[in-house]
């Protein structure tokens, strides 16, 4: 009896050495198997430019993955699918994605209308879900434990220009101030937020209203804007194509408002120089964690590899770019991490408190999953070329430039 247990505990030890040389040799049943991730973007529709931009980042972050050896040793497939904008077919699309297409990971669509309910999906079939445009309190408020924002929380998108205003000389600093905004979940906190900082800093609110972010003919809403001769004008944008009617609306009534930045739209590269004009660009801000200037090595790489794609220049790279890119970067290091494709042990890591780099700099979720690492900058289209894009707040940081105050005239 001994010598048979011997023999089978023999046997044993060497089917398990077999199993790990097979392993060893890439013999395991996924080992030549892609990882696939499923994406819906907003390849059409209202969304369009960003989610064309989101599919660059995407594909970027791929390319460079599998040309490194793929993630576990294994090449990376997107399976990017659109959602043409709307919330009802990124629901539809993301339960495709898992169910019937079986993607081992999910990576998020564009905007905060979109990954609420995507993120929902996502919940429901136990799968982690990073994303890098739903900052917005909406997209948290369900309180799901899946959802990540690799990017600034959208809430304090406009401090760093609170700041600076407040920090004017009084002979200098604006007295009244305008804050039309669309109904979007994305834009609403960041205008409410600086409405409520400047009112406390005695900056008059003279225009506040709120359009319906369906609204196509943007021009009576912007000339209203100019009938007030506010200092300056918080536009709460999504688009590039909101901003443009906007500020053409304000250069056909000679409106120039000393100070006019929007949530959205001027970071969008090369998309808003064609929609503005060069010349119209100067004095333009907005808010971000990001540019195609960032210091930073992770950044100056990927603007690198991107401009040998796509062309352009570091100015006109859009900022959704490394959003969607510090997706990819983050979710490969919490497999990385954990050996596995596991998504209930990606979430488990990504609330453990780690911190981790991507190309926007440091990500750390707090506990409803926002980047509490992320900072705050304030970029502005300085000169009439129209591939100046700089960081000009917070003025401390040391890769800030002088903030071009008051904005020069259009097309000037």
């Amino acid at each position: 009896m001994k010598g048979h247990l011997g023999r089978l505990a023999a046997a044993g030890a060497m089917m398990s050495l077999m199993g790990v040389v097979l392993a060893a040799c890439g013999n395991s049943p996924n080992a030549n198997k892609p990882i696939t991730i499923g994406i819906s973007l907003s390849l059409s529709g209202d969304f369009s430019a960003d989610g064309q931009a989101y599919q660059r980042g995407y594909e970027l972050w791929a390319s460079y993955v599998n040309s490194h050896g793929g993630i576990l040793g294994r090449q990376v497939k997107l399976d990017i699918v659109s959602d043409a904008s709307s919330p009802t077919q990124v629901d539809t699309n993301y339960t495709k994605l898992i169910t019937l297409n079986k993607v081992n990971l999910v990576f998020g669509p564009f905007s905060t209308l979109l990954t609420v309910p995507a993120s929902k999906v996502a919940h429901r079939y136990g799968y982690a879900f990073v994303e890098g445009a739903g900052g917005a309190p909406a997209a948290f408020a369900n309180g799901l434990n899946n959802i990540f924002d690799v990017s600034l929380p959208v809430a304090d998108y406009m401090v760093p220009f609170v700041n600076y205003i407040k920090s004017l000389p009084a002979s200098e600093r604006p007295t009244t101030a305008a804050y039309p905004t669309s109904n979007d979940p994305f834009t609403e906190p960041v205008i409410k937020k600086a409405q409520s900082l400047l009112q406390a800093a005695g900056v008059k609110t003279v225009y506040s209203q709120v359009f319906p972010a369906e609204d196509t003919d943007y021009a009576p809403i912007a000339q209203n804007v100019a009938a007030t001769h506010a200092d300056i004008v918080v536009l709460g944008s999504v688009d590039v194509p909101t901003v443009s009617a906007f500020m053409q609306a304000f250069e056909q009534d000679h409106y120039n408002p000393k100070a006019f930045i929007a949530a959205a739209g001027p970071d969008q590269g090369s998309a808003f120089v064609s929609a503005v004009g060069a010349a119209n660009t100067d004095g333009a801000m907005v808010p971000g964690g990001w540019s195609g200037n960032y210091a930073n090595a992770q950044s100056k790489a990927m603007v690198k590899r991107y401009i040998a794609k796509y062309g352009g220049t570091p100015a006109g790279v859009n900022a959704d770019v490394a959003e969607a890119y510090s997706v990819g970067q983050v979710v490969e290091q919490a497999v990385e991490h954990n050996k596995s494709l596991s998504n209930a042990e990606i979430i488990k890591y990504l609330h453990s408190g780690v911190t981790m780099n991507s190309v926007q700099g440091q990500v750390q979720f707090n506990s409803k999953g926002e980047n509490g690492k992320a900072v705050g900058f304030i970029f502005q289209w300085q000169g009439t070329s129209g591939t100046t894009f700089n960081q000009v707040l917070p003025s401390s940081d040391p890769n800030s430039v002088k903030t071009v105050y008051p904005k020069p005239d259009w097309g000037s």
